[in-house]
């Protein structure tokens, strides 16, 4: 019946897209079926919520990951580390959140803001390139090194004058996160604005996310203070870590 293989055409364009985010053209390839198929499989899925364009690129939607609590983009994550970055919040007196890789960008899927005359943004949405921001150096820092290559071969680009690109630089960079336990952007993503993350990981020691504090760059971080904030970021994501981990399984 021709209902019955839209389904399961459908449910095949979802599989790889929830696997890696892409274009019409990619996830034609991927899926093994002509574009013009694939474009308007993609077009009933967004209606519905499905799927969501995010630039050029097709996301699983939250039609989709409200469905499913346990995935790393949904609000059952969310709902486990809000407890932690409220706390986190308080204790820095900066906005705290979370964020998970999207494709090849980080994206911030919870923030918790502090009452302060001068606030930083709410990034709730955003999405930054991975090597732009320290919740997405933090997790390349936990990466295969087949992955980690196969990232850095691409064209770096700059979000700021100081995001890094020079691929030896940000190797050593990541050999420090590594033993440190949390890494520190200034002014790498968004001019005005430092930031510090640190990974959150699953059972199984996979990183599958990020909590991260950021704060306007005149007062973010203090004076020599930069590895005590460090430290109370790395402890939030280990909390946020054990939570997850505890979580039992969906039967």
């Amino acid at each position: 019946m021709e209902t019955v293989q839209s389904i399961e055409r459908a449910f095949a364009v979802l599989g790889v897209l929830a696997a890696e985010p892409g274009g019409i053209s990619e996830t034609a390839r991927r899926v093994d079926l002509p574009k013009s198929t694939v474009a308007r499989l993609v077009a009933t899925l967004e209606e519905v919520g499905a799927l969501e364009r995010i630039g050029d690129q097709y996301h699983v939607g939250p039609g989709i990951t409200s469905l499913v609590p346990s995935g790393p983009h949904s609000v059952g994550l969310v709902a486990l580390a809000r407890p932690h970055l409220e706390r986190l919040a308080a204790e820095t007196e900066e906005a705290a959140g979370l964020s998970v890789v999207d494709g090849d960008r980080m994206h911030t899927i919870a923030q918790v803001d502090v009452d302060r005359s001068v606030q930083a943004r709410d990034w709730t949405g955003e999405l930054a390139l991975i090597h732009s921001v320290p919740s997405g150096l933090a997790m390349m820092a936990g990466w295969p090194e087949d992955r980690l290559d196969r990232y850095l071969e691409q064209p770096l680009q700059r979000s700021t004058q100081q995001t890094l690109v020079d691929v030896d630089r940000i190797r050593v960079r990541l050999a420090a996160i590594r033993k440190q336990g949390y890494a520190w952007g200034m002014e790498e993503f968004h001019e005005g604005i430092n930031s510090v993350a640190s990974p959150v990981r699953d059972a199984s020691g996979t990183f599958v996310a990020a909590v991260h504090v950021h704060g306007p760059a005149f007062r973010f971080p203090e004076p020599a203070s930069d590895d005590e904030i460090g430290r109370v970021v790395a402890a939030a994501a280990d909390g946020v870590s054990h939570s997850h981990a505890t979580v039992p399984a969906p039967l």
